[in-house]
């Protein structure tokens, strides 16, 4: 579905954020491995900081124009929108900062990428712009990150195989995150806080946050929940590996995988029941190393939601613009297995491997790749607009442009090397 007015555009691509730690990331990445006809600006509310960000990423990027936007100038994000065909923005907490840029791509028909894993932003999104973003031609896809490229990915990879295999919908889906190696972003952080607060003040906000079908294009037509809530204790499965706790970002990817479940009109099966865990082990530490690690989540939820404690943890948790260093972020990864049982009873296991800083080098491949994609790859894109999520939006488009730069998907038979 391409969009109407991209003939009249200024440029293919543009970094939204680009000053900021994964903006610059993300903008170096696309000047390694963008084509070098591809017309690509940077964009920030600093023209100095623009300049020196620009001056980091070498010759082939020394001629890429450089746009001053404010986040909250809704007249300046118009303009932005209407200049480019792809706008990529690292720019949050999207709640705080993000909405204008939405509208506006969502009313000119500019393809959008983001990093959010703001359920309430995505939220508000759905409701007040995909009906505009469907009109237009625009495709506003969310959580173009590890929030949540490698659960939706992975779940829409079951999928398939399921379907060429002939082996029926999905049902008993687990996410489990064996290992990974990285840090908390700062921004993830910040986003953190932002959801907390609004919680706090509002009990709908607080009950949206806690439904598992909270971004359901219809929630009239989910199946009912049952036993769809999000894990808060230790699991013991020894199919999976052993003792397990909740996942932290569980929370954001859930809600994405059955989004694409619901758009793709339930094609993952309507006995999709889908969970998020993260490996700890066997015994005789694996129950503790559980134990601790759901007692952490619940600390660090705990601890930001009251003032005296998250003065505390601000002076330990990373500030928002804040990362690693280069021999951190290189030599971070991540290692997935997304668990399915099919309606025909066969198990089938997606296998998913990064290497980098899940947060930060990872992130910026992936959202780097999500705006290649939606520049370049138009055509061969899954018939769809309106605001979107990675499956549903790029599909197995992505899914190889990601394999080519290095990240693995596979599925194979459960007990299968």
């Amino acid at each position: 579905m391409p969009s109407p007015n991209e003939a009249n555009r200024d440029f293919d691509v543009v970094v939204f954020g680009a000053t900021g730690f994964v903006g610059r990331l993300t903008a170096d990445y696309l000047a390694r491995q963008a084509p070098a006809d591809l017309r690509i600006a940077l964009a920030g509310r600093s023209p100095d900081r623009l300049e020196r960000a620009r001056a980091e990423l070498g010759e082939k990027a020394s001629e890429w124009p450089l746009i001053v936007a404010e986040s909250c100038d809704e007249q300046a994000m118009t303009r932005l929108a209407g200049a480019t065909r792809v706008v990529a923005t690292t720019v949050g907490p999207y709640m705080r900062y993000g909405m204008p840029l939405v509208a506006a791509c969502a009313a000119a028909g500019t393809h959008y990428a983001d990093l959010t894993g703001e359920v309430l932003f995505m939220r508000r999104s759905i409701d007040e712009h995909d009906a505009d973003a469907r009109a237009s031609g625009a495709r506003i896809v969310h959580t173009c990150g590890f929030d949540s490229i490698p659960s939706d990915l992975g779940a829409l990879a079951l999928h398939a195989h399921a379907t060429g295999h002939d082996l029926g919908g999905l049902r008993d889906t687990t996410y489990v995150m064996v290992s990974m190696r990285g840090g908390m972003s700062g921004g993830t952080v910040d986003s953190l806080r932002g959801q907390l607060d609004a919680a706090r003040r509002d009990p709908a906000a607080r009950k949206l946050m806690g439904d598992p079908y909270s971004l359901s294009p219809d929630r009239a037509l989910d199946p009912d929940p049952g036993p769809e809530r999000d894990p808060v204790s230790v699991v013991h499965d020894e199919a999976l590996g052993g003792f397990l706790a909740p996942f932290l970002m569980g929370g954001v990817n859930t809600r994405v995988v059955r989004r694409s479940n619901a758009l793709l009109e339930y094609a993952y099966g309507r006995d999709l029941r889908y969970r998020e865990l993260m490996l700890a082990g066997g015994l005789p530490l694996g129950p503790m190393k559980a134990a601790g690690i759901a007692g952490g989540m619940a600390a660090l939820v705990g601890g930001l939601s009251f003032a005296p404690t998250r003065a505390l943890l601000d002076r330990i948790l990373p500030d928002p613009g804040e990362g690693p260093d280069e021999k951190a972020r290189e030599s971070g990864f991540f290692h997935v297995d997304i668990h399915a049982e099919t309606e025909s009873g066969e198990r089938i296991v997606s296998e998913i491997r990064a290497s980098g800083d899940p947060g930060y080098k990872a992130t910026a491949v992936m959202l780097g790749e999500s705006a290649l994609a939606l520049a370049l790859d138009e055509e061969r894109l899954p018939d769809a607009a309106g605001v979107l999520t990675p499956a549903t939006a790029m599909g197995e488009v992505l899914t190889e442009r990601l394999r080519r730069a290095g990240h693995t998907y596979r599925v194979r038979a459960a007990g299968a090397d």
